[in-house]
C-alpha cells in the first residue's frame, strides 16, 4: 500500500513533468518557425539563383549579343519616350500646329 509521501513525491514529479513537456512544446513550435523561415529565405535565395543563370545563359552567343543590344536600346527609348512626356506635362506645354 502507497504512503502518504510517495503518493505526494508522485504528484510532485507530474507536475514538473507536465512543466517539462509545456517547455519543450513550446521550444518545438519555436523551432518550427525559425526552420519555416529559413527554408522561405533558402528557396528565394535558390529561386533567384536559378533566375539569374537562366537569363546568363539567354544573353550568351550572337543571338544573345542582337537580343540584349535591342532591349538596351528599347529600354532607352522608354526612358527617353517617358521623360519627354513627363518634361512635356511638367511645363504646361502642348504641341500646336
Amino acid at each position: 500500500m502507497p504512503s502518504v509521501t510517495s503518493s505526494i513525491s508522485n504528484f510532485v514529479a507530474s507536475i514538473f513533468g507536465i512543466f517539462a513537456s509545456l517547455f519543450s512544446s513550446v521550444l518545438a513550435v519555436f523551432q518550427g518557425i525559425f526552420a519555416l523561415g529559413w527554408d522561405v529565405i533558402h528557396t528565394a535565395l535558390t529561386a533567384t539563383q536559378h533566375v539569374i543563370a537562366m537569363v546568363a545563359d539567354l544573353f550568351q552567343g550572337v543571338l544573345g549579343f542582337v537580343a540584349a543590344n535591342f532591349v538596351a536600346i528599347a529600354v532607352l527609348g522608354g526612358a527617353y519616350y517617358l521623360y519627354t512626356l513627363r518634361t512635356q506635362r511638367s511645363r504646361g506645354t502642348t504641341k500646336t500646329n
